[in-house]
């Protein structure tokens, strides 16, 4: 392997570590520091932003002790966190090896930035090989996995990493501060949108779903699609061609940046139709930006030479070129400062932005103004005077990147399709669950353990439905439970187009009608998803699913008032049934909305019911409410930890026909 080329898949491969590691962390700050919301939003920013802030000592401590040994140690450290979060999926240990391991893998990167002046193509290769694994695991993180297929792949990433530590980097010279400062940004960006492969997927639920909501709705709903997450492999392959060519010249350097501008505003817009053209967009115009960056370093950067201040220099520990600078000991501390001080802008602008759903902020703003900010470092960036030569081809990289995405893609997807389809039945079981976005109560990531909560159900209504945050780690928690159930599911957006409620069936789904609620004051939305289960032999039944957030110290009145109203009308005299976390419990106002309108408390049999939190539950906040034409049975919240609720079911019988 030529020796620029065994440098760049090494940083791929430790950029790949470090993203595998960050979403864990990310996830356990929530679900295992924060207990399950009973910890301050602030607190929990400023734990996961110290961490961060304390990578800061890191380029004084490779000034000090030098590049080389830095980075090897550093590189064990992070390689063994990764392999100890595979073996410890949950609880607190889970969060604090991650800890452990994104610290490592700072302290490393500051390390390899002192010594690589060129850093765009391993973190062009990296961001790539990270959202192609992410794919062929269907969006599973592999650190959440136990087994020895998890065992092997991690060891086998971390074995080929720690081999390209053997050898000293080439010689680098003094450019490289623009490269390495947008590392985190691009991190940010390609996790968010760019190249999130649920995020790609969600995207084509929206626009090639195989429902449609009513035209009427002032948003739309997600439904199964034809392509699953496709979209990613076009987003692999546009990101690392334009990473990898040359930038354009003259007018035509404006449209990486005004391209991944754009595709972050579309982002920004919180549209589902508008997702799939954000993805698209933000990935070419990232590696653009990207690419403009690294042209800048090949102009900052002689070719060969030898001086005693290069020698001197190397001695304490920074690779230098042999050309020589002025200060290449200066040159290699900037770019130490570059890379952390980036990594600090991911932090805290992944902080602001989703924070802002506990604490009730405008975000929208957050993916934009980073966006910008790559978007002025590749304009102000002056490219190479002649040729920079390539560390990868372009051409044939994207294209194997593409091919690769493609086929995880196409292996990873399944079509689902409802298999109940001769009836009408007699009864149907219905199950509620808050799922908090897939997270159990020790912040293990199970879905399995979720579907084993609602099996046997034939419609199931699900709130806090997660698919694609990239504080939660990047799942699409949907795709993953309705796969496990195999059940066809709709989606609707609450908080934005990858948060919010669905509803999943053994029979046919029609007629799916999404309306957002009254805010009063509550930071996260929230909406009702009204959709027809088709039971056969023209036999309907109507469904709403919805997840009421009352404002902080108040009740969820009139969130109540306004989803049975809307239920009511949706129904239009068929059978009803209104189910989810409504934040309310017996004797409540809110509660007493539903059986204001006409509705039965489809658990009043087995009360007490308490199902919050799932550990110790003592609230009766999850609910099924239904219409008096449906005679309820063996109501149950069956206990377990897969989420901080626990799920209700119930089996109604229908009314004659």
């Amino acid at each position: 392997m030529r020796y620029r080329h065994r440098t760049t898949l090494t940083l791929a491969l430790g950029v790949v570590l470090l993203v595998d590691v960050l979403r864990v962390f990310l996830p356990a700050v929530i679900t295992i520091f924060g207990q399950a919301a009973s910890t301050p939003a602030e607190l929990l920013g400023a734990f996961a932003l110290g961490w961060f802030v304390l990578a800061l000592a890191a380029p004084a401590l490779v000034r000090r002790v030098g590049a080389r040994p830095v980075t090897l140690v550093a590189a064990v450290l992070l390689v063994a966190a990764r392999l100890a979060v595979t073996g410890q999926p949950g609880g607190r240990l889970q969060l604090w090896l991650a800890t452990a391991g994104l610290l490592a893998g700072l302290v490393w990167l500051a390390g390899v930035a002192a010594a690589t002046d060129r850093p765009v193509p391993g973190l062009a290769l990296g961001l790539a090989l990270g959202a192609i694994l992410h794919t062929a695991l269907d969006t599973y993180r592999l650190g959440f996995l136990g087994s020895w297929q998890s065992w092997l792949a991690a060891g086998l990433v971390g074995g080929l990493f720690l081999a390209g530590q053997t050898r000293p980097a080439p010689p680098a010279g003094p450019g490289g501060v623009r490269s390495w400062l947008l590392a985190g940004p691009a991190l940010l960006l390609a996790g968010m949108v760019a190249l999130s492969p649920a995020v790609a997927r969600t995207a084509t639920t929206y626009q090639f779903g195989l429902l449609r909501s009513h035209p009427g709705d002032e948003v739309g709903v997600a439904t199964v699609p034809l392509l699953g997450p496709a979209p990613v492999a076009v987003a692999v392959g546009g990101f690392l061609l334009a990473a990898l060519a040359s930038p354009r010249q003259g007018a035509w350097r404006w449209l990486a940046p005004v391209a991944l501008v754009a595709g972050a505003v579309l982002f920004a817009v919180e549209r589902g139709e508008l997702l799939l053209p954000a993805v698209l967009l933000a990935a070419a115009g990232l590696g653009g930006c990207l690419a403009s960056a690294g042209a800048a370093d090949g102009r900052d950067s002689p070719a060969t030479g030898s001086t005693e201040e290069t020698e001197a220099a190397a001695a304490a520990g920074f690779a230098v070129p042999d050309g020589g600078t002025a200060d290449p000991g200066r040159a290699a501390g900037r770019r130490a400062y570059a890379v952390v001080a980036g990594m600090l802008l991911f932090a805290v602008a992944a902080v602001l932005y989703y924070a802002a759903y506990d604490l009730g902020h405008p975000n929208a703003g957050v993916p934009v103004a980073v966006a910008v900010l790559v978007a002025a470092v590749a304009l102000a960036a002056r490219p190479a005077v002649g040729p920079v030569p390539a560390s990868l081809p372009p051409v044939r990289t994207a294209a194997a990147a593409t091919a690769l995405a493609l086929v995880a893609a196409i292996a990873s997807d399944e079509l689902l399709s409802a298999s109940n389809r001769d009836g009408p039945p007699d009864t149907v079981r219905v199950a509620a669950y808050n799922v908090r976005m897939g997270f159990g109560t020790d912040g293990r990531f199970d879905p399995d353990a979720l579907a084993r909560a609602v099996a046997g159900a034939d419609v199931v209504a699900l709130s806090e439905v997660d698919r694609g945050w990239l504080l939660n780690g990047g799942h699409d928690t949907l795709d993953l439970l309705a796969e496990r159930l195999d059940m066809p599911y709709v989606f609707a957006p609450a908080a934005d187009p990858l948060w919010g409620d669905a509803v999943l069936s053994r029979w046919p789904l029609d007629g799916a009608r999404t309306r957002p609620l009254p805010a009063v004051g509550a930071p996260t939305g929230a909406q009702a998803l009204g959709v027809t289960v088709d039971l056969g032999d023209g036999v309907r039944l109507a469904v709403v699913a919805t997840h009421l957030q009352p404002p902080p110290g108040q009740g969820p009145v009139v969130q109540a008032r306004a989803v049975a109203d809307f239920a009511l009308r949706y129904a239009a005299g068929r059978p009803l049934v209104v189910a989810g976390d409504l934040n309310t419990e017996p004797g409540d106002p809110a509660f007493a909305e539903f059986t204001r309108a006409g509705l039965v408390d489809a658990l009043a049999a087995a009360r007490p019911l308490p199902t919050s939190p799932a550990d110790d539950p003592r609230q009766q906040i999850d609910h099924v409410f239904v219409t008096p034409d449906l005679a309820a049975a063996d109501p149950v919240a069956p206990p377990g930890t897969a989420s901080d609720h626990l799920p209700v079911a119930v089996t109604l019988t229908l009314p004659p026909a």
